[in-house]
């Protein structure tokens, strides 16, 4: 098992550093933080750093966001996730992986899990104690019943077909991973507001744009409901893979729990599920890319 550290944690290139190792087998099954103590010996032990001597006890791993594009040791990128330090090295770091040495203290797992528990804790108060503005776009909340902050929206529905995602109001923008679609900009600008519009559809599929084009009318919420249960063209990715799946024997009670999984680590059940599809994704294509 080979593993590629950079340390550029620093705004003097000269004291950066890159290493390649080959772990011991017994360092497979041992904690992290012993290929942070190897990186921080040979880091060291260089004359050439001495101005800049690390400390194991100030320092953490980190490794990119599965799924996430980059390139080279740029450990800039907020994909990036620290590895806890009494982490199993060879249950967090995958084969020649790009792992990143940064400052600030190591944390266990334990200690980790207690953060991230607080932090649902706060984003399920904050959700409990203010509303989502209703314009289709805008990521505002606020206290129900005001006051009411400014906000940018979109007019019309998004459209979400194959791999391609754009609001129907601005069709020349198109997006193909959650996180760019996210950021297109709204087109109109106006006060949020805790009405929703009724009839409003919030989104709009292929189904929907063939319609529009062989000039039907556009189905209602309840007919696309009975179409994904009846398995027909409407039905979303992500009912279509548990499907196929369960061709090749992947058990549906074993595929929900991955997807019920995915939606606790985002948003809860308020997750669009084009962004648990689009995770989803990212999850199956690295697991793919190690078997082969």
């Amino acid at each position: 098992m080979k593993v590629f550290l950079f340390y550029e944690d620093n705004e003097i290139s000269d004291l950066h550093k890159t290493l390649k190792i080959t772990l011991p087998k017994s360092w497979k099954t041992g904690p992290a933080s012993k290929v942070l103590g190897c990186f921080v010996e040979s880091y060291n032990d260089n004359e050439k750093h001495a101005s800049n001597p690390l400390d194991q006890e100030q320092m953490h791993l980190a490794i990119r966001e599965e799924g996430a594009e980059s390139s080279g040791g740029d450990e800039s990128s907020p994909s990036l996730i620290p590895i806890a330090s009494d982490a199993i090295t060879i249950e967090t770091i995958p084969d020649r992986a790009n792992v990143y040495i940064l400052h600030g203290p190591s944390k266990t797992m334990e200690e980790m899990a207690a953060e991230k528990q607080e932090a649902l804790e706060r984003e399920r108060a904050e959700k409990a104690n203010t509303v989502a503005c209703q314009h289709l776009g805008c990521k505002n909340r606020f206290l129900k019943g005001g006051p009411y902050p400014e906000c940018s929206y979109h007019k019309s529905p998004p459209v979400f077909h194959e791999t391609a995602k754009w609001w129907s109001c601005c069709p020349a923008k198109k997006a193909y991973d959650w996180e760019e679609f996210q950021a297109i900009p709204g087109c109109c600008s106006g006060v949020c507001t805790e009405v929703k519009e009724s009839e409003q559809k919030q989104f709009l599929g292929g189904c929907d744009l063939r319609e529009e084009a062989d000039g039907a009318q556009l189905k209602s919420i309840d007919d696309f409901n009975k179409a994904q249960e009846s398995g027909s063209d409407a039905a979303p990715v992500l009912e279509r893979l548990r499907n196929v799946l369960a061709d090749i024997d992947v058990e549906n009670e074993l595929y929900d729990q991955v997807v019920e999984g995915i939606k606790k680590e985002m948003e809860g059940d308020d997750t669009p599920l084009d962004a648990v599809a689009a995770k989803l994704g990212k999850k199956l294509k690295t697991s793919m890319k190690s078997i082969a």
